[in-house]
């Protein structure tokens, strides 16, 4: 008998397991670098973004996917009777979102969430959403469910560089030049109401000191924390510091699972390969 279908843009960020284990279907975003159209995560990979950058100083574009493609993704799942979940990437970042929801009232049976965050902001949603489809509930419960979660999501990173933010038009030469100089790592955070981007605090040092300090002050920001699940995700940045923050937050000894995943290449390619963040949810 059909059941529910779990599916996510390809920006939620899950390791191969967590994909697995979730048995959620991607669609992928693209990427244009050149003359030439790729699917994130499947035909290129966020190496050939940092190299490309290197050589030429340019950045890719990044495209939703489309109504049609949503259609032709959704339709031949729909039209075997199956009801579709699917987790997209936040509408102030993307019109994957709108074409979904255009694509949904076209099909019917199909639920898009706005996950009103990125990367594994959005993956966090995704697991949530398979816990409660292995539970039996109907398609429709758990949109509701879901979109009641989404306040509940917690994402920021700390950028290293800000060569990448420069490069796509998010600051100023001057902003770089005074943050190398000051040795200033800002902290970005997205707003959980659309999946905006947010300047927060600006730290200043070390880079493994600011992890451990951000790390800090993120998990004291709040008093009600879900200890199931923190995910480290990070766009290629050290394996040395990704181990400082994951032995960090293992020390605490408040989490269940510390899980490690990698960026893709859309939220890559707009803030480079020095960049880690923290991703949590609260009660």
């Amino acid at each position: 008998m059909p059941g529910i279908i779990l599916t996510a843009d390809s920006t939620c960020d899950l390791s191969g397991e967590l994909k697995e284990s979730c048995k959620v279907r991607y669609t992928p975003l693209h990427i244009v670098l050149g003359e030439k159209s790729y699917e994130d995560g499947v035909n290129i990979r966020p190496e050939e973004i940092y190299r490309n950058f290197e050589a030429t100083g340019i950045l890719p574009k990044t495209a939703a996917v489309n109504v049609d493609e949503y259609i032709s993704f959704f339709s031949s799942y729909t039209e075997q009777g199956f009801s579709v979940i699917h987790i997209n990437l936040g509408s102030a970042l993307s019109s994957s979102y709108q074409n979904a929801c255009t694509a949904a009232k076209q099909l019917g049976n199909v639920y898009p969430i706005d996950s009103c965050n990125l990367s594994t902001g959005s993956g966090h949603i995704v697991i949530e959403a398979a816990n409660m489809i292995k539970k039996g509930m109907e398609a429709a419960e758990i949109a509701e469910k879901l979109k009641a979660m989404i306040p509940k999501v917690h994402s920021s990173f700390i950028i290293d560089k800000l060569n990448y933010l420069r490069a796509g038009g998010r600051c100023s030469a001057l902003a770089v030049l005074g943050a190398n100089l000051l040795k200033l790592k800002p902290c970005i955070e997205v707003n959980n109401t659309d999946g905006s981007m947010d300047l927060g605090k600006k730290y200043r040092g070390n880079l493994d000191r600011v992890l451990v300090q951000y790390v800090d002050q993120k998990l004291s920001q709040y008093d009600n924390i879900r200890y199931d699940k923190i995910f480290i995700t990070h766009a290629g940045i050290g394996d040395d510091h990704v181990k400082v923050v994951y032995d960090h937050i293992l020390s605490k000894g408040l989490f269940e699972n510390i899980y490690i995943t990698r960026a893709s290449c859309t939220i890559s390619s707009h803030c480079g390969p020095g960049t880690l963040g923290i991703l949590f949810m609260t009660e």
